[in-house]
Formats: structure tokens, sequence, C-alpha cells
């Protein structure tokens, strides 16, 4: 099963590597190659967010009690029957006394663990098709690999996630720790767009559009805190009501849930202003333009699946569209700060325009 997904990742990367222009500088078709494989890279962990969010919204988090292996196979069974009939009895007397065999959530949850070695092999492949770059910009580099090695150290925290019996503090360091490791790579990534930035003036752009950034940042942060304080409540709430009464436990939520779901209009109406001041200055064919529209479609689809986890009895098939949503809508702003950097310090000191 893992030869499979690796050779998917090497098509994958195979693919992204053929085609460039015979018309590049060496330097220039190191950057095209790193970017394409970083994209590849960056879009790879956030599927996995949303393959995460699914085996926790399905109950699916404990369908492997054991790490790395599973059912204390490197492949699970397909039945009840390929397991030893005591099994129950081994489990509990390791602390998991309500372990059951479910083909459905032991798959989920081991397809989780595939898609996660798959980006780890990934994040291998950026950090090494960094290393051309290093007398370009040394930070890609050294963002690359320090990438590789927050995904190890992911893999430690996964599997004291399931040592833990799940329990939601582990679970949100867990998710933090992912944040973080998209945090790098949109750093690396923007690191090697920086001529391409350079390539876009901002000397039209509206002079309030900076202070209005950062004060989208600040809320952004804050509306993410929250949310993952609300996630944690969700966890602890679902654990003592349990999965039946999914539409009681909006009554159980404490005062900052409510904060957290009316502070979504104030995220909203201030990335909308930020994208009108963008439009009117620059125009929707500028890339600042198009990554913050980009953004409000995003934070569209937050509220309204948050809306509908609210008033709709928690269904579990939304909850991974809205940590999605929220995983994305960190990556975005942060992407757009660092763009927005790269075009100012360019207005000041111009830099070499490289191929997109």
């Amino acid at each position: 099963m893992f030869s499979i997904f690796s050779g998917a990742v090497v098509s994958i990367l195979w693919v992204f590597f053929m085609n460039l222009a015979d018309n590049l500088t060496t330097t220039e078709r190191d950057l095209v190659r790193y970017r394409r494989v970083a994209l590849v890279t960056l879009v790879a962990v956030y599927f996995l967010f949303l393959v995460g969010a699914s085996v926790r919204a399905s109950g699916a988090g404990m369908g492997c009690p054991d790490w790395p292996t599973c059912f204390g196979q490197w492949v699970p069974p397909m039945s009840e029957s390929e397991l030893p009939a005591n099994y129950q009895e081994i489990y509990a007397e390791r602390g998991y006394a309500e372990t059951r065999f479910n083909v459905v959530k032991t798959w989920t949850e081991y397809f989780n663990r595939l898609v996660g070695a798959t980006i780890g092999l990934l994040i291998f492949a950026t950090a090494l098709v960094s290393w051309p770059l290093r007398k370009y910009d040394r930070s890609i580099v050294v963002s690359s690999v320090a990438a590789f090695f927050m995904v190890g150290f992911q893999g430690w925290l996964g599997a004291k996630v399931v040592s833990s019996n799940l329990q939601p503090g582990m679970i949100t360091i867990h998710m933090l720790m992912a944040l973080a490791i998209v945090g790098v790579l949109i750093f690396a990534m923007a690191q090697a767009r920086r001529g391409i930035m350079a390539a876009q003036p901002i000397t039209d752009i509206h002079p309030a559009f900076e202070k209005w950034l950062y004060a989208v940042l600040f809320f952004t942060i804050c509306q993410v805190a929250m949310g993952t304080q609300v996630r944690e409540m969700t966890d602890f709430i679902s654990k003592a009501q349990g999965e039946a009464l999914r539409s009681d436990w909006i009554q159980a939520m404490p005062w900052f849930f409510y904060v957290h779901r009316s502070f979504s209009a104030i995220v909203l109406f201030s990335n909308l202003w930020l994208g009108w001041l963008l439009f009117r200055s620059l125009g929707i064919g500028h890339t600042l333009t198009r990554l913050t529209f980009s953004m409000i479609a995003v934070i569209a689809v937050s509220i309204v699946s948050g809306a509908t986890l609210g008033h709709l009895g928690m269904p579990a098939f939304v909850q991974p569209t809205h940590l999605l949503a929220s995983a994305l809508l960190f990556g975005l702003q942060f992407l757009i700060w660092m763009s927005y950097r790269h075009s100012r310090d360019a207005a000041a000191r111009p830099v070499l325009a490289e191929p997109a």
C-alpha cells in the first residue's frame, strides 16, 4: 500500500520537474523547480488537514490503537477474524479498555497515516530541491530543512496522541504543530517568489493598506485562537455526552463559543475592506488582490460551515470543511503578508524579476 503512495509521489514530482523552459538560467530553473515541488507539498499538507479532521469527526482516531503499527500489523486486517481472539484483553492491559475492531474506522485512520508518511517524502524532496538555492537565498534551504525535521517531530506527536487515548490537549498541540509546518513551508515558498512580486509594483497601493493588513492579521490570530479553544471544548463535550448527542453539544458550549461565532463578522468585513482597498488601488490583476479575494472566499466557506455546525446540530461531515477553511485562512494571510513585504522592499531595492 505504501509503495503505491510512494509511486504516486514520484510521478507527481516527475511531472513538475519536466518541461522547464530551455532559456532559463541555472538559478531560474532551480527556483521554478523548487516552487513547483513546494506547491505540491503544501497542497498535500492541506489535504492531510482534511483527512485528519475527517478522522476526528468520524470518531476514527483510535481506529488503530497502536503506533506505528495498526493492531500490531504494518497493514491492518480487513476483518476481526484476522486478530487474536483475546485482542481486546491485550489492549485493555495497555489502557484501551474500549478497543473494538471496526474495519471502516481502522482503514480511515490507516489512510491518514499513509498520507502523513507520503507528506514526509514530499517535504524531504522539497528540502533536496532547495539545496541548489543555498547561494541565492539561504533562508529557503534552512526553512525547507526545518520543515522536514518538524514533520518528524509531528510524527512523534502523533504517536503521543494515540498513546494518550486522544486527550484533547494533545490533539490541539498536534494541530498547532501542523499549522507551524504550513507557516514554514509558505515562508520558504514566498522567499522563492520574491522576484515574481518584484515584477508587480505597488507604488499606487492605498496608504491605509498596511495598517489594515496588520489589523486583519491580528483579528485572524484572535479568531483562530478562539476556534482552537472551541475545538478542544468540543472534544471534552463529545467524551462526556457521546457522539449520539451531537445536537446537544452547542447548549454545553461556554461563552467564548458565542464570541468566536460573532467575531467572524469582524473578520469578514475587515477583509472585505482590505480587498476593496487593493481592488481600487492595484486592480484585480495584481497578485495581492487575487490572493485577498481568494482569502475572502475561504472566510465565506468558514462562516457558512461554522453556521451549519452551530445551527444544525454539529453534523460530523461539516467539521473537516470548517477546520480546513481555518487552516487555509491562516496560510493565505501569511502569504499575503510575505508577498506584500517583498513588493514593498522591491520598490526601495529592485530585485531581478524571475519567471512565474
